[in-house]
């Protein structure tokens, strides 16, 4: 299993499929390739199940395990974050690759904008994207610019723990959820006495967390985010949905006066299959913004990212994808697929940046 997982890692994989009945497989530039020839027994997925599990008591409940998540790490390669998980009776185990080194802002060719949010004091931020955009990633690249430009205390509610960050000019506190902590909201309300500087949720998806981070920020402490959203007029319209009915109007005044920024992602394949390439829609809090925020008209939030009137560093995924096509970074099709109704030219180029190879 090391070596195939090795393989797997220096191949570039992003994601590893272990299977009852069927291969190994891999996700490698986006798509699931297979990596061996011989299918996995019952009995064999379930001795690697066994092996990722932390715990000698988890080990022990093993079969009464239907959806479970934790982090394993191979010397020298990599950590990985685990699901196992049953499907038709056996065990199934799908790994996500968290590479040792922690990528940089420039290395993922994230817009200024983002670095800007990750340098403020106080205020929500949130990381916005779908399963495999790379939010993990960009999460990490904004930590590691804070542990490294800043002296603050980093606090981290995780589930579970990917990157780990040394301290730095900041000290960096990571708690996981089921081993330092019940859950994402108990983490939340406890980092409020340790403390903190900054806070990182690893997800922020439903009331129980939406309230707390929202009087987290509004307490003047810098929170930030990751939202399983696609672009970021429905993260906004996610967040400020999230509040009881009753205080919807008063509860969308709190978002727009503590949320300092949203940038949400995806992944593309690049035209020259070298790896895939990261695009960003990026919106920034200026009054404008705010305005529209209290509104709820969320469809002026395209309009202004397009226009960026302030010259904030907003911009929205259409232009972000017309600018890769225009560099022939990707390809009309994938460009298309992405939401780009008609190839076009980039209006203007705001920012030069390295587009660099980037698996999330």
């Amino acid at each position: 299993m090391e070596k195939i997982i090795k393989a797997a890692v220096k191949r570039g994989a992003s994601d590893l499929h272990i299977k009852a009945g069927d291969v190994f497989r891999a996700r490698v530039n986006g798509k699931l390739v297979p990596l061996t020839k011989q299918r996995l027994t019952p009995d064999q997925t379930r001795a690697i199940a066994l092996k990722l599990i932390a715990t000698d008591e988890e080990r022990r409940r093993i079969d009464e395990l239907r959806d479970f998540d934790c982090s394993w790490g191979m010397p020298g390669v990599g950590r990985f974050r685990v699901n196992i998980l049953r499907q038709r009776s056996s065990f199934m185990v799908v790994m996500r690759v968290i590479p040792f080194a922690i990528p940089t802002l420039e290395d993922l060719g994230a817009p200024e904008a983002l670095s800007l949010l990750g340098g403020l004091e106080q205020g929500l931020v949130l990381v916005a994207g779908l399963a495999g955009s790379g939010k993990s990633s960009t999460i990490a690249a904004l930590i590691d610019h804070i542990n490294r430009t800043h002296h603050r205390h980093i606090v981290t509610i995780e589930n579970p723990i990917e990157f780990l960050h040394r301290d730095l000019k900041s000290s960096v506190t990571q708690r996981e959820v089921g081993i330092d902590t019940d859950s994402v909201a108990t983490g939340l309300r406890a980092a409020l006495r340790q403390d903190p500087d900054v806070i990182i949720l690893g997800d922020m998806r439903d009331p129980e967390t939406v309230e707390p981070a929202v009087k987290a920020a509004e307490s003047g402490l810098l929170v930030i985010s990751s939202v399983p959203t696609p672009d970021v007029v429905t993260t906004v319209d996610r967040i400020a949905a999230a509040f009881p009915v009753e205080e919807r109007e008063i509860g969308r005044v709190r978002l727009a006066e503590t949320i300092r920024g949203v940038a949400a992602q995806q992944l593309l394949p690049r035209d020259d299959d070298d790896g895939r390439v990261a695009a960003f829609e990026v919106l920034v809090a200026t009054p404008a913004v705010r305005e529209i925020i209290k509104k709820g008209d969320w469809e002026a939030l395209t309009g202004i990212m397009t226009e960026d009137p302030d010259g904030a560093g907003m911009r929205s995924f259409p232009e972000e994808l017309a600018e890769l096509l225009s560099d022939g970074i990707i390809s009309e099709a994938t460009a298309r697929a992405a939401g780009l109704a008609v190839p076009t030219t980039p209006r203007r180029k705001r920012r030069t940046r390295a587009r660099k190879r980037s698996e999330g």
